[in-house]
């Protein structure tokens, strides 16, 4: 296999649940060595939603996987010895840790820089400095304070979350970002840096366009919005696209919570739409003929499309739509994704054998790079790599790795 991208890049990996291993796993597919130090009671995610008695759950391996594992018990005077060794030799160092609990364990950012001037130090928080910074912060937490919520579901309904893990898994393609650029600004520095990356702060990045919409609001109502009152603030719009072509999730046969596909009308798309529909009339008629007419009765204009749309399976829909050029796409359900032969002959819906689990089907890596190839492995099990990295890269004796184990350091 040819090297990776980030091989050789050494990666100490304090995180657990989700946010923190989701960067982590990415380096790892990178070609980084990510060694993951748990607690020798291990990640609590390990445990949490298992389907299967006994063994790592589903939660842990999905965003484990590609990894090393060793467990440490860092409130140890040799323990703190043994994280000491293990900050000196890598490159990036990543904890997701309640504020201030690294600093506590002894190792605030200039013991760290003593220790290592070269390593890079990543924390992901979920806010940054202010009122909120000791807030807990869950995924849903992240969604409620960035924008999110409020502007997710329908006009009158509650704000809802979004099953897209933005929170978490979004703040760690954040962390990454940084990582990375960090790495490389050290190649001309010579020296590593902290990077914070808050969870409230990545969910507002995904919501920018409603900032966007928020000071237009200034100018009067948003036409593209189907909304019909405006406030001081922008609302929830149900399905609408929230971009300058409309788009809604229309209604197909047989009726299934699934059964949808969504569409967006383009100018250049009404003419074909109104013939699909059998009003082929609509395509001149001046109340409906151009973006300006149609945009006050958005509602209606899909309505009329979901008159049509309800009668065929969203299959048949979209191939009918694509014929055209219309863009769209259906609703497809977690089952339609993990079946998808497309999805698997891209490596994003991926078989992994585990040693304890037999196999588990894992979401694969998005980022696709020529030179620098993923092979997803297995999450390891909880100290797997122990005598791998304390007796072979660490040098300890075998019998010091026996009383470790036996005095609950490791």
């Amino acid at each position: 296999m040819t090297a990776q991208a980030l091989e050789g890049i050494r990666v100490l990996d304090m995180t657990h649940v989700q946010s923190g291993p989701s960067a982590t796993q990415l380096l790892a597919w990178l070609g980084a060595d990510v060694v993951k130090l748990e607690a020798p009671s291990g990640d609590i995610t390990r445990k949490q939603l298992r389907d299967l008695p006994d063994v790592d759950s589903l939660y842990f391996t999905m965003l484990n996987c590609n990894k090393r594992s060793i467990t440490l018990n860092t409130k140890t005077e040799r323990g703190k010895e043994l994280l000491t060794e293990l900050i000196r030799r890598s490159d990036v160092m990543v904890e997701n840790f309640g504020p201030g609990a690294v600093d506590r364990m002894g190792f605030t950012w200039d013991r760290i820089q003593e220790i290592n001037p070269r390593i890079v130090y990543a924390s992901i928080k979920g806010f940054g400095d202010g009122p909120y910074t000791n807030f807990k912060a869950y995924e849903v937490v992240a969604q409620a304070m960035g924008g999110s919520m409020s502007t997710t579901g329908f006009e009158d309904g509650p704000p809802l979350a979004t099953g897209a893990q933005i929170g978490d898994s979004g703040t760690g393609v954040h962390a990454v970002a940084g990582i990375l650029a960090a790495l490389y600004q050290r190649e001309r520095t010579g020296r590593g840096q902290r990077v914070n990356v808050a969870m409230q702060h990545a969910v507002l990045n995904l919501c920018r366009v409603k900032l966007r919409d928020q000071q237009r609001l200034t100018h009067g109502p948003l036409a593209e919005y189907p909304n019909e009152d405006f406030g001081t603030e922008v609302p929830r719009s149900g399905n609408a696209s929230g971009g300058g072509q409309p788009g809604w999730a229309v209604k197909c046969a047989p009726g299934g919570p699934n059964d949808y596909v969504y569409v967006i009308v383009q100018p250049v798309g009404w003419q074909p739409i109104s013939e699909l529909i059998g009003r082929p009339e609509l395509a001149d008629d001046p109340e409906w003929a151009t973006p300006e007419a149609r945009l006050p009765k958005l509602n209606k204009m899909f309505q009329l499309i979901e008159e049509w749309s309800s009668t065929l399976p969203k299959w048949e829909v979209l191939e009918k739509l694509n014929a055209h050029n219309i863009p769209c796409g259906p609703i497809l359900s977690t089952k339609e994704i993990i079946e998808d032969a497309s999805l698997a002959a891209n490596e994003m819906v991926v078989r992994v054998p585990h040693p304890e689990r037999g196999e588990f089907v894992t979401v694969g890596s998005p980022l696709k790079l020529s030179d620098s190839p993923v092979e997803v492995t297995s999450s390891p099990l909880l100290g797997e790599h122990n005598e791998e990295v304390y007796v072979g890269e660490l040098g300890l004796g075998d019998e010091e790795l026996r009383l470790l184990k036996s005095n609950g350091v490791i």
